[in-house]
């Protein structure tokens, strides 16, 4: 499925031109499989590219009450507030989107990761 996803991607000649329902799809499949957390957030984002940023996060937020990201690796990981950052950014909500780009910066070890996170935050206004 990953592949599959993957091919997707590839096949686009441009980010624009991505088929997201089709992702949407395999993702859907991918996380019959199996709770994996990462795979959740990546469909979160996937859901919110099809249906709209409120869809990802309203998603997000179940499989937070629902537990999944409530593994101790997820809970001290950056991907989690990247994520809520990335959708609150698609959303319209510079403010939310900033503070959560900087928390995710704050549980990432990679100084790569660190200065790309909070780079985004900054570029918010």
């Amino acid at each position: 499925m990953q592949a599959a996803i993957a091919a997707v991607h590839d096949e686009a000649p441009t980010a624009a031109d991505t088929d997201r329902p089709q992702i949407l799809a395999f993702y859907d499949l991918l996380l019959r499989t199996g709770n994996n957390p990462v795979v959740a957030l990546s469909h979160a984002v996937a859901l919110a590219q099809v249906h709209g940023p409120q869809a990802g996060l309203d998603r997000l937020d179940v499989l937070q009450r629902g537990g999944l990201l409530s593994d101790v690796l997820v809970e001290q990981d950056h991907r989690r507030p990247a994520v809520r950052g990335h959708l609150l950014e698609m959303a319209g909500e510079p403010a939310a989107a900033a503070q959560a780009y900087r928390t995710a910066a704050l549980r990432t070890a990679s100084l790569q990761q660190q200065r790309y996170l909070l780079a985004r935050a900054e570029r918010l206004p």
